[in-house]
This record gives C-alpha cells, structure tokens and sequence, in this order.
C-alpha cells in the first residue's frame, strides 16, 4: 500500500494549513477528440471566473498571489519560483487562452481558476513508496517536464518526494515529470494546499466540485478526504 503523508515540519510552519486531497482509480485519461470543446469551455469558464480574484491594477496585490508569496517566504525556495495558482492567475491577467492538455488536467485547471486555489496531481501508480510532503534535506533529483539535467531540491525546501526523489518542488511550484499526469494514467491523486481558514473554504468548494467534475466525466466514483495537522496521513493505493 502507497501512503500520502504530511510531515510534521510542513505544519510547523503553516499551523491552520490543510491539503484537499481526492483519490481516483481506474480512470480513463485518454484525449477524446470529440470532447475538446467541452474542456475548451470548461476552460474559459474558469479563466472567466478567476478574473473575479484580479481586482488591484498592481498584479502582485491581489490578495490571493500576495498571500501565497508570503507564504513562500516561510520556507527556502528557488529563486524566482511562485505558486501554481500565481502562474495561472498571471495568465488570466494577460488575457492568455487556456489549451486542452488532457482529461483530468484540464478538469483541475478549470477548478483551479474557478477558485482561485492552487492544484495538482500525480500518477500514483509512478510514485515509487509512500508520497510525502515536507522539508527537504537537500539534494532530492529533481527532473521537471523539458529539463535537460538534474535540478536537485534545497535544503529547507517545502516539498513532495518520493523514495526516488523530488515530485513537486517550492510545495506547488512546478513538478518533476516522472509523476507528472498523462494520458496513460489510470490511477492518480490530485491535492489542493491552503494556508488560513478563507483558503481552506474556497478549498473544500473547490474539492466538491472536482470531484463531481472527474466523477461525472469518468464514469466512477472517487474518494475525497481533508489532511490537518491533526490527521496527516492516507493511503492512496
């Protein structure tokens, strides 16, 4: 059995954070032709959605990109890195389209705009032992899609890690491909981190309605559980 564990040193350092966490099994990704314009249009909705979070002319006083870089700020980050929700947010500012990429990505895309949260997911079935998030010692490999070599973890870095390495880096910041989603996968867990009690409501929001989304799309029925401080840890596969 794989195990998704939220180590102590993540909530030292953010105490009223939790992680929306949603488990599918037996799903399948594939890129149905026939669909795209309705992922097209789930898209849009969410980028027209997240223009309701952009409301200051100075991009980075948004309340929700200034609170996820103070959040950065708590922990070692590689310079320049920024929250996933930052980087989707960006794109709304600049009036960028979203492309279909697949399936469920494009379903947690649409919700992550929607509300402004930040989202990804794995391939469990590629993770290698238990998925943790927590500190880095320093050094985790570290192959992000498009990367010719190795760019290893900080020590004192907020991470997801694997028994083979790093799989998120800078807690939501960008993601190795080893892990990343694909067409191919079958089994998968997708997380939303939120740091204060606003993040978490907009979170659990979120987290109903992806799971109606992937549920609804896919034909199945997935499992969806909140990670605290106080219960920290589930099994995934």
């Amino acid at each position: 059995m794989k195990k998704f564990v939220v180590e102590k040193e993540f909530w030292e350092l953010f105490p009223e954070a939790q992680v929306n966490v949603l488990i599918i099994k037996g799903m399948d990704n594939h890129v149905d032709e026939s669909d795209r314009n309705y992922f097209v249009e789930l898209l849009e909705k969410g980028k027209q959605d997240a223009e309701t979070f952009l409301t200051e002319e100075v991009f980075s006083q948004n309340p929700v990109v200034a609170e996820w870089r103070t959040a950065f700020q708590q922990f070692k980050t590689k310079k320049g890195a920024r929250s996933s929700i930052e980087a989707l947010l960006k794109r709304v500012s600049q009036d960028r389209n979203f492309s279909p990429i697949n399936p469920l990505v494009d379903i947690y895309n649409s919700v992550s705009l929607k509300y402004a949260v930040p989202c990804g997911g794995e391939d469990t079935d590629v993770i290698a032992g238990d998925l943790r998030l927590g500190k880095a010692g320093g050094g985790e490999p570290f192959f992000p899609l498009g990367a010719d070599s190795d760019s290893p973890a900080l020590p004192g870095e907020i991470i997801y890690y694997d028994d083979e390495g790093a799989v998120c880096r800078c807690l939501n910041w960008r993601e190795a491909k080893r892990t990343m989603l694909q067409e191919e996968t079958e089994h998968a867990v997708l997380v939303m981190e939120s740091v204060n009690a606003e993040q978490a409501e907009r979170a659990n929001k979120a987290a109903e309605e992806l799971k109606t989304l992937v549920d609804a799309y896919f034909k199945l029925d997935s499992t969806a559980t909140v990670l605290t401080k106080d219960d920290r840890s589930l099994i995934v596969g």
